[in-house]
């Protein structure tokens, strides 16, 4: 039986169940959660950095984005603050549109 030990969305175990295999899992507090979804965060990052197809990098920045939702609440903001928060830098400091590349600042 594999063991997995990890943060997975709300509906897996009872897909699992669905496929008529046994599972164990567990609710975790408040800072296990936070430290998981961290986690969880780096994990999906790498397999963004790892696809090879367009399809695969939405996939995976469409996993990024629901454990930004998730991370969100549990610095007790929604994702509209977070994206408010984006435009305030967007419009401070731009955005990332024109691919600069900054190589140095002579001091």
């Amino acid at each position: 039986m594999p063991i997995y030990n990890k943060l997975v969305r709300d509906r897996i175990p009872e897909i699992i169940e669905e496929r008529g295999k046994a599972l164990k899992s567990r609710i975790l507090d408040e800072h296990e959660f936070h430290n998981e979804i961290r986690k969880k965060l780096h994990e999906e990052l790498k397999e963004y950095e790892s696809a090879n197809t367009n399809k695969y990098a939405l996939e995976e920045l469409a996993d990024l984005l629901e454990l930004i939702h998730a991370a969100a609440s549990i610095h007790g903001a929604d994702f509209s603050e977070i994206e408010s928060l984006r435009q305030i830098k967007a419009e401070k400091r731009g955005s990332f549109n024109k691919r600069v590349f900054l190589i140095e600042v002579d001091d």
